[in-house]
């Protein structure tokens, strides 16, 4: 288990600092610039000069600040976006090649480790919301209130789109969710609940301050938000949740709504190491939308977010449900 823990927490760092990359390449491209190509081989040396630079940068606090929330809300963020790993499967139990040795790519699981994973991602508002008001700026002040209203409303119809995969699956369990898809494309979610995936994603990316939701940050009008006053290794555990956040939503996508490791075509292999490769591809496509949408949409006006949240997912996710339980109940007679 300890080993476990170790090796998947090195792999989402090392997961984390090629997508800091690979995000400024494509924008870079979307947009007819180069994009960092000066470090290393194409670019590929960016991320541990941009290591470096964060960690000999010089430490700057407020003199108002609240000392111990301005230092508390960093390591908020990165222990709630960490444990949030810990009930999430990242593939099929494959066999080691050239060895006899099972793997579960899997920390716990979990009975009900859908409920856990909303529980502790939930948990990221807060350090925001530390953020926002230890600094004693106004501009951080109104990145961590929008923050935490944006977070509260999206999080309704976030957890609302669940309900209907949860009925379908009958279990909280991840793994029987993924089982629940298996066979076909047809059996997956996205195709089963197709107004649930939708709602979903749309709320994945404004929990997580993806643009066009990036309204705490809101770089135009907040400078940068609840993260002004922050700099040097403070500064870049900030943006390691962010990342590490949409990663384990792409994740949580593949698995809810993609159907997992399954490849979704008979003839195609099942299983072991194919299973991983189908369930890494999955998720890079996930992460590669977005990275689109940031490229492709602006940025929303607060009125303009609150008032989808309220008036357009949360009854589309209602709505979900209701028909979702009724054609169960139907179809059980």
């Amino acid at each position: 288990m300890l080993l476990k823990i170790v090796v998947m927490t090195h792999i989402l760092l090392g997961l984390f600092s090629l997508m800091t990359l690979v995000e400024r390449r494509v924008l870079a491209f979307m947009q007819f610039r180069l994009g960092p190509n000066r470090v290393g081989p194409f670019g590929l040396f960016q991320p541990i000069a941009d290591g470096i630079k964060l960690f000999f940068k010089e430490e700057v606090m407020p003199a108002a600040a609240n000392t111990w929330a301005f230092f508390a809300a960093p390591m908020v963020a990165v222990t709630a976006a960490f444990m949030a790993i810990a009930t999430v499967p990242y593939g099929p139990p494959f066999t080691l090649p050239f060895t006899t040795i099972q793997v579960t790519p899997q920390i716990a699981d979990l009975d009900v480790g859908l409920l856990f994973i909303f529980a502790v991602t939930s948990l990221g508002v807060y350090s925001v919301v530390l953020a926002g008001w230890s600094a004693n700026s106004k501009y951080s002040l109104l990145g961590g209130l929008r923050s935490s209203a944006q977070m509260f409303s999206y999080e309704l119809a976030l957890g609302m789109s669940f309900v209907g995969v949860i009925m379908l699956a009958g279990s909280f369990r991840i793994s029987d969710i993924v089982a629940a898809q298996g066979g076909s494309v047809l059996r997956w979610f996205v195709v089963r609940q197709p107004l649930a995936a939708i709602v979903y994603f749309i709320a994945a990316a404004a929990e997580v301050s993806r643009t066009p939701f990036d309204l705490p940050e809101g770089e135009t009008e907040l400078v940068a938000g609840y993260h002004t006053e922050y700099s040097s290794m403070k500064f870049a555990l900030m943006q390691m949740a962010e990342y590490i956040n949409m990663i384990t939503v792409a994740v949580l996508t593949t698995n809810l709504f993609l159907g997992g490791w399954n490849p979704g075509l008979p003839f195609l292999p099942v299983g072991g190491l194919w299973g991983v490769a189908y369930f890494a591809a999955k998720v890079l496509f996930v992460l590669f939308v977005f990275i689109w949408l940031r490229g492709t949409l602006p940025r929303l006006r607060y009125d303009q977010l609150m008032h989808f949240g309220w008036k357009a997912l949360i009854p589309l996710a209602a709505l979900n449900v209701l028909v979702t339980a009724a054609v169960i109940a139907l179809w059980e007679r």
